[in-house]
């Protein structure tokens, strides 16, 4: 059996460590095999990297060198860590000038990238799981259950090096979500972005961003978001109030990640993957479902 060495961020370790629960919950029970490892921030693939290129790639390979020194591939929890872990390898691996470079920075803790292992986004190994494997663990029909996807900006973009997905129509999440018996719904502003980068700089951009994202879903019938990252999860849960308070509008829209959706429809209890933590209360899609 496959183990990987899994990457849970900074982010959901430090500030949303229920998503990690949700993970663990279904990973188990799909038998997809992860072990620990002594791993630093990854770090930010935008802000970081575009301030010092070196020192991101510095970090980014330290972070690989613990997988490779088991001979085990990464798994990544966060659409961010997936990006920088990524690119970074790609670009050591096919670049013996950068490579050399970072290998002596390195050297100076013991470590030597090598590019012998790959990194992949935890929607990736779901989807080769199978839709077949997640229907047999399924006790909780979502039949009925209208839900609208997304899969963030990080996950399959720069599409010719990551090569996740579909850049322009994403279909992995989709076909999981479809796989527990709910509905992805086709909405105008699928593929773009939540907003959460936008808010680092400029919030009032960040939230009618969000605001159209949420319009857009809820306007072709969704009951909630699915999201596969923390950041856009944090923008869509955390931040529905500053979006409706800009706006005026009342949105009320439940956001749960993909493992949470699973989970739940594996016959989990939400209290025991602390849904009970999320800022806009899913209670009353719960309840409708027969989920609570």
């Amino acid at each position: 059996m496959t183990e990987y060495k899994m990457f849970q961020g900074c982010t959901i370790g430090n500030r949303i460590p229920f998503l990690e629960a949700s993970a663990r919950m279904v990973f188990d029970k799909l038998g997809i095999k992860t072990s620990e490892g002594p791993f630093a921030c990854c770090p930010d693939p935008v802000g970081f990297n575009s301030v010092d290129h070196t020192s991101w790639l510095a970090m980014g390979a330290r972070n690989l060198t613990i997988a490779e020194a088991e001979e085990k591939d990464i798994i990544s929890l966060c659409n961010g860590c997936f990006q920088t872990l990524k690119l970074v390898n790609k670009e050591l691996s096919h670049d013996e000038h950068e490579r050399e470079k970072i290998n002596k920075i390195l050297g100076e803790v013991g470590k030597e990238f090598k590019g012998t292992i790959n990194v992949k986004h935890f929607v990736e190994v779901l989807h080769e799981v199978g839709e077949e494997k997640i229907k047999e663990s399924i006790k909780n029909d979502l039949s009925g259950l209208k839900v609208a996807c997304h899969t963030g900006c990080h996950y399959n973009r720069p599409s010719e090096i990551v090569q996740t997905d579909d850049p322009l129509k994403p279909v992995k999440l989709r076909e999981i979500v479809a796989a527990t018996g709910a509905t992805p719904v086709d909405y105008d502003e699928e593929v773009l972005c939540c907003g959460a980068g936008v808010g680092n700089t400029e919030e009032e951009p960040a939230m009618q961003i969000l605001a159209n994202k949420l319009s857009s879903a809820m306007n072709a019938g969704a009951e909630a978001i699915i999201v596969n990252c923390p950041a856009c999860f944090q923008q869509f849960d955390t931040n529905q109030k500053k979006a409706e308070k800009q706006t005026g509008n009342s949105y009320g829209l439940p956001v749960l990640y993909v493992t949470e959706l699973l989970a739940l429809a594996f016959g989990m209890k939400p209290d025991d993957m602390g849904i009970k933590f999320h800022r806009t209360r899913p209670k009353d899609l719960l309840e409708k479902h027969n989920l609570a």
